[in-house]
């Protein structure tokens, strides 16, 4: 039998949109795969409900002790603090930036998609994100369109966006497809 897939799932220590975080990784392990939270540090993150604390996460690994080659596909969560803050860890983009030189998926909502800009591999990639980053990502070469989801195989790896919790049915959806998982 095959091993399950492995998802690493992005966060800084706060910051995180809860939902976006949560039901995606629900859908992950409902499909079968391992997901697994990787942050600047262990110990835990604070995830929010737009600006009200929520839940508090494990971290299962610190970036700096992360290889991308253990992970199948990436999942980046949004939330404004999260991804600003990630978004200035080298680590995180160091992560970001070989995973896509592996061709591996990735699937980023919201703010989630600042991560992908500091890292530089949106030139050329069609994608959505909160509205407030279509000037970053497109100043990075990105073809950003205001849409509840987009799939983008250019440039030899699979990237999965959304606009905001409200997508989360479709980029979850789109997601599992991308990561080879059956949403169930």
């Amino acid at each position: 039998m095959a091993e399950p897939k492995r998802i690493a799932f992005l966060v800084d220590t706060e910051g995180i949109e809860q939902v976006e975080l949560t039901e995606p990784w629900q859908h992950v392990e409902k499909a079968g795969a391992v997901p697994r939270l990787l942050a600047p540090k262990l110990g835990q993150v604070q995830a929010y409900d737009h600006l009200t604390p929520a839940d508090k996460f494990d971290v299962d690994v610190p970036f700096a002790h992360a290889d991308p080659m253990d992970y199948d596909a990436v999942v980046i969560p949004g939330g404004v603090a999260n991804s600003d803050n990630l978004r200035l860890d080298r680590d995180a983009v160091k992560f970001v930036k070989q995973h896509v030189a592996a061709g591996k998926p990735i699937a980023a909502i919201c703010h989630g998609p600042w991560l992908l800009v500091e890292a530089d591999v949106v030139r050329g990639k069609k994608l959505t994100s909160f509205p407030s980053l279509a000037t970053d990502l497109r100043n990075a070469g990105a073809d950003w369109a205001d849409e509840e989801v987009r799939v983008c195989d250019a440039a030899g790896w699979t990237l999965v966006t959304s606009r905001n919790p409200g997508d989360l049915p479709a980029f979850n959806r789109e997601a599992l497809k991308a990561f080879g998982l059956q949403d169930i």
